[in-house]
């Protein structure tokens, strides 16, 4: 209880979404849980030896053993849109929102497929219209390029009406790398 609210531990709250939300819901959780560094002395692997045959613990394992692939959180509606495409297209998952290296600096990308050298970037109008982010997406294309790097920008209106072209794209992008 807290404040008068029952309550439980977020390993348990994890257990009960994997009951009833998708797949991807409970794996968003179990990435925000492992981002923000979430613990409790019970943890989400007791609970499952606990409750072995509760709906949504097979999903829950599953995901717990791809952990070491995880691909990162996705910070926004945009990137979380692009997901469905990739998995309906059978297309593998990049690392999502994965800092790259170039010219000794630092770039945070959106979608990124390290051995491959592909970067997607999910450009929104509001975060990539303004002049400065204009002037500093070309540098820092032109910048990855120069490192062998390959950059796809993807908008949300591609994203929406033309996702079997941009799998496609993808796909050979994907094989090329």
């Amino acid at each position: 209880m807290v404040g008068g609210i029952p309550v439980t531990t977020v390993p348990r709250t994890v257990v009960d979404l994997a009951a009833v939300g998708s797949r991807r819901q409970v794996e968003r959780a179990l990435n925000e849980v492992e981002v923000r560094g979430l613990t409790d002395p019970l943890s989400i692997p007791d609970l499952l030896v606990r409750y072995p045959r509760r709906r949504g613990i097979a999903v829950l394992r599953d995901l717990l053993r791809e952990g070491a692939e995880a691909g990162g959180v996705t910070r926004n509606d945009f990137e979380e849109a692009f997901v469905p495409l990739l998995d309906s297209h059978g297309l593998p998952r990049p690392r999502f929102n994965a800092d790259v290296a170039v010219a000794g600096r630092f770039f945070s990308v959106d979608c990124l497929w390290p051995r491959e050298r592909l970067i997607v970037e999910l450009d929104g109008r509001a975060v990539h219209g303004t002049r400065k982010a204009f002037e500093s997406d070309r540098e820092r294309d032109r910048l990855l390029m120069v490192d062998g790097w390959r950059v796809m920008r993807i908008t949300w209106r591609q994203l929406h009406n033309q996702p079997a072209s941009i799998a496609s794209d993808l796909r050979k992008a994907l094989t090329r790398g």
